[in-house]
C-alpha cells in the first residue's frame, strides 16, 4: 500500500503525524481545575439515564430485525432462488456520537445499513424500506433526503431519533461478522456507498488513534456542549458536526497524551485560535491505497485547494470532513476560538469560572440585520421533507451572498429553525448579516442581492419531490423586528448594554512581543491619547529603533483598540438602535408560493424608495424601493474614525491610510513573529515544541 510520507509510516502511532507537544503529567493545579470541570459537567446532565440507554438498545435490535426482513423481501421480489432468499441478510452498524460513547439524552443515533449488491439504494432502500417503515406504528416523522451528499433517511423509532444510511457492498451474502474496516469492502462500490461506509470506518479509526479513550470522551463531551451553546454545532449549515469536533479533539489528545480534560480544553482553544486554515488537521498520514479511489489531495485536485476549512478523516479514502464550512462561518468559529482561549486563560488565572466559557450565545442580539427564511407545506409529512431539503440548501445561500458581494458581506446562519405555534406547518430560519471587518471605507456602496436570493429560490424549487403546496419566502428583518416566537417562551428579552471583554494582549500569548507592547505604551504617554488602556507605563530600557518597529506598533495599537464584543459587530450601542426599520421582500400572505420569477412582492412601508440614512459606525444598511419587484440592497457605511469637528472627506482619507498600514503591518508582524519563535526556541525561552508549533503554523500560512 502506497502512502504519503511512507518513511514515517512503518508503525501506526496514536500520537499522530508529529511528536507530542508535551508528555508531562498533570500538576496539582490541573487536578483541581479538572475537578471543577467535572463538577460542571455533572450539573449539565450530559449522560443519559439507564432506562433511556436500554430503550436505545431495544430500538437498534428492532431496526436490525426490520432490515433483515426487508432484504429477504427484496431478494424474493427479484426472483432469486429459495436458497438465496434464505441466506439474504442485512446488518446495522452504529457510528458517530453513539459509537464514540459521548451521546447525551435525546441525541440521535447514526446508523448504517449494509446490504448485498442487488439491493438498490433508490429503488429498494428509499422505496421499499421507507414504505415498510412508514407502516410501522412506532416510526414517526419519517422523511428521506436521497439527494444529499450522503443520502440519509431520518425518523423517530419509539421516540429515539435515527439517521439511517445505506451501503450496498459488492457481496451477494452479508455475513454477521462482516468487518467493514478492511479496504476490500470498498471495492466496486459507488461514491455514495464509500461515504456511507466511511462514517463507521472513521469512528473506529478515531478510537484507535487517541492515546486515552476516557480523557478523549470527557474532552469531547465538553467541546460538544460548548459548540451547541455557542451555536457552532451544525454541519449542514456550514459549521462543524459531531465527527468534525471529534477529529479536532482527537488531534489535541495526540499532542498532549497525558493531560487531563481541563488541560485539553484549554489547549484546544490555544491551538485552534492560532491555527492558520486551510492548513489541514490530520490524525495520521494520508493513505493513497490500492483501489485508486479519489481522496483529498490538493496537489492533484484543484477543488481541494478551495476549501476554507480542512479537517481530514483518517480512514481510506481520506476526505475533508469540513467541506461545508464557508469563509463566513469560519470567521464566526475563529472568533469563538479566540473568546474560548481568553476565558480559559482567565480560568487558569482564577479570574473566571467554567460557567463563563459555556454561556449561550445571544444570536438575536448579535447583529443589526437578518435574513428570515420562511417555509410552509400542506401537512406535517410534506413539511418534514421540505425542511430536510431547505436545511441542506441554506449553506448555498451563504456561499452565493459571499460570491455576489465579493466577500464584503458576511453571513452567520442560525444552526436551527423555529416554528410559530399559531401558524401550523410553517417553519423559519435566520441568517445574521454584517459588513466584513477590516475592509476599506465603502460609504454608499450598494450590494443588491435580489438576484442572489432569487437564484437560491430557484435552486430550492428544483426539489425532486416539490409540491405546489410547498413554498418559501426570504425577507429582511432588523434586530428589533425579529418575531417573538424565536425567543424562549415567546418573550423578547430586554436589549442589554454592550459588553466589553478585556483587551487582548499579544504578550500574554507570545512573550517576545513585550517590547512592542512597551513601545505602544510609550507612544500612548507621548500622545496623551488613551489607546486600549488608561494606565501609564514607563519607558523601556531596551527600545528598538523606530524604523524597525513602526509597523509592529501600529498592529499592536490596532489589536489593543479592538473591542471583543459579545455582539460580534461594529454596531452602535444596542440600546440606542433605531427601531424604524421594516422588512423588505415580505412574506406572502397566501398559503402557497410559486418560484421567484413568477411571484410579485408587496409594497414597502419603510421610506418610500429612499435610501435609509447611513448611521456612523454601522455595518450594513438595507433598503428597498416601493416598486412591484423590490430589490434587497445592502449599503455599507464607513467605519467612524472622525473626531468631532472633522468632515467626512478627511475621515475617508484617514480610513484609507489606516487600512493600508494595517495590511503592511500585519505582514511585517507575521514575519517578525516567525523569526522570534525560532529565536525563542533556540534560547529555550519557551518549550521548544510549543515554539515549533507556532512557527510551523505561521510559516505554513
Amino acid at each position: 500500500m502506497d502512502r504519503l510520507g511512507s518513511k514515517n509510516m512503518a508503525i501506526a502511532s496514536n500520537t499522530g503525524i508529529w511528536q507530542p507537544i508535551s508528555t508531562v503529567g498533570p500538576t496539582k493545579i490541573d487536578v483541581i481545575m479538572n475537578q471543577d470541570l467535572e463538577k460542571f459537567l455533572g450539573n449539565a446532565a450530559l449522560c443519559e439515564c439507564r432506562e433511556e440507554a436500554i430503550r436505545r438498545e431495544e430500538v437498534l435490535g428492532s431496526l436490525n430485525k426490520i432490515v433483515k426482513t426487508w432484504i429477504k423481501n427484496v431478494s424474493r421480489a427479484k426472483g432469486h432462488s429459495d436458497s438465496t432468499v434464505r441466506h439474504a441478510n442485512a446488518k446495522i452498524f452504529t457510528f458517530g456520537s453513539y459509537r464514540l460513547g459521548v451521546h447525551g439524552p435525546g441525541a440521535d443515533i447514526d446508523t448504517l445499513c449494509v446490504g448485498p449488491k442487488y439491493a438498490d439504494r433508490n429503488e429498494d432502500f428509499f422505496g421499499g424500506l421507507q414504505k415498510m417503515l412508514s407502516e410501522i406504528p412506532e416510526v414517526q416523522e419519517l422523511h428521506a433526503v436521497p439527494d444529499a451528499y450522503v443520502p440519509v433517511m431520518k425518523f423517530k423509532f419509539d421516540g429515539v431519533s435515527i439517521d439511517l444510511l445505506y451501503a450496498n457492498v459488492s457481496l451477494w451474502v452479508i455475513p454477521e461478522d462482516l468487518d467493514i474496516s478492511q479496504e476490500s469492502i470498498l471495492r466496486y462500490v459507488d461514491e455514495q456507498t464509500v461515504r456511507s461506509l466511511n462514517g463507521c470506518r472513521v469512528t473506529d479509526q478515531i478510537l484507535q488513534l487517541v492515546p486515552n479513550i476516557k480523557t478523549f470522551r470527557t474532552t469531547l463531551q465538553c467541546m460538544r456542549l460548548w459548540a451547541k451553546r455557542r451555536g457552532l454545532y451544525s454541519n449542514v449549515t456550514g459549521f462543524l458536526g459531531g465527527i468534525n469536533w471529534a477529529l479536532l479533539v482527537a488531534r489535541v489528545c495526540q499532542l498532549y497524551p497525558n493531560a487531563l480534560p481541563s488541560t485539553l480544553v484549554s489547549k484546544f482553544f490555544w491551538i485552534y485560535n492560532m491555527w492558520r486554515w486551510p492548513i489541514p488537521v490530520m490524525l495520521c498520514p494520508i493513505q493513497e491505497g490500492s483501489l485508486r479511489l479519489p481522496f483529498w489531495d490538493p496537489r492533484r485536485n484543484y477543488k481541494d485547494r478551495s476549501h476554507a476549512d480542512t479537517i481530514i478523516t483518517p480512514a481510506y479514502p481520506c476526505m475533508n470532513s469540513s467541506y461545508n464550512v464557508s469563509t463566513s462561518t469560519l470567521r464566526v468559529m475563529m472568533e469563538e476560538f479566540q473568546r474560548g482561549n481568553e476565558i480559559c486563560q482567565a480560568v487558569e488565572a482564577k479570574t473566571a469560572s467554567w460557567d463563563t466559557l459555556f454561556q449561550p450565545f445571544t444570536y438575536f442580539q448579535a447583529y443589526r440585520n437578518y435574513l428570515q427564511i420562511d417555509i410552509a407545506a400542506k401537512n406535517e409529512g410534506d413539511l418534514l421533507n421540505w425542511k430536510g431539503w431547505i436545511e441542506s440548501r441554506i449553506r448555498l445561500l451563504t456561499l452565493k451572498i459571499e460570491r455576489d458581494t465579493s466577500g464584503l458581506v458576511q453571513c452567520h446562519p442560525h444552526p436551527g429553525g423555529f416554528s410559530d405555534k399559531s401558524k401550523p406547518f410553517r417553519h423559519s430560519y435566520f441568517m445574521g448579516l454584517r459588513r466584513k471587518q477590516g475592509t476599506g471605507p465603502q460609504q454608499g456602496k450598494q450590494f443588491d442581492v435580489t438576484r442572489t436570493v432569487e437564484e437560491f429560490m430557484y435552486d430550492v424549487y428544483a426539489y425532486s419531490s416539490w409540491k405546489p403546496s410547498m413554498w418559501i419566502d426570504v425577507c429582511h428583518v432588523k434586530r428589533n423586528d425579529i418575531p417573538n416566537f424565536v425567543f424562549p417562551g415567546g418573550v423578547r428579552p430586554p436589549n442589554p448594554a454592550k459588553k466589553r471583554f478585556a483587551k487582548r494582549s499579544l504578550a500574554s500569548a507570545f512573550p517576545e512581543t513585550e517590547t512592542v507592547t512597551s513601545m505602544k505604551k510609550m507612544k500612548q504617554d507621548e500622545s496623551n491619547s488613551p489607546v486600549g488602556s488608561t494606565e501609564s507605563s514607563s519607558t523601556p530600557s531596551n527600545v528598538p529603533s523606530p524604523d524597525s518597529t513602526v509597523a509592529s506598533q501600529q498592529l499592536e495599537q490596532d489589536v489593543c483598540e479592538m473591542e471583543i464584543s459579545e455582539s460580534r459587530c461594529n454596531d452602535t450601542e444596542i440600546a440606542g438602535f433605531d427601531e424604524s426599520g421594516s422588512r423588505s421582500l415580505p412574506a406572502s400572505s397566501s398559503g402557497e408560493s410559486s418560484p421567484p420569477g413568477n411571484s410579485s412582492q408587496g409594497s414597502s412601508d419603510d421610506h418610500d424608495g429612499l435610501v435609509e440614512s447611513v448611521q456612523p459606525n454601522s455595518e450594513i444598511q438595507l433598503h428597498h424601493h416601493a416598486n412591484e419587484t423590490q430589490p434587497l440592497v445592502f449599503i455599507t457605511a464607513e467605519r467612524a474614525v472622525a473626531w468631532s469637528g472633522t468632515n467626512s472627506s478627511s475621515s475617508i482619507q484617514i480610513n484609507g491610510i489606516l487600512e493600508e498600514l494595517e495590511v503592511l503591518s500585519a505582514y511585517l508582524f507575521r514575519c517578525c513573529l516567525f523569526a522570534m519563535t525560532i529565536v525563542s526556541c533556540c534560547h529555550s525561552k519557551m518549550p521548544s515544541s510549543d515554539a515549533l508549533l507556532q512557527s510551523y503554523i505561521y510559516w505554513e500560512s
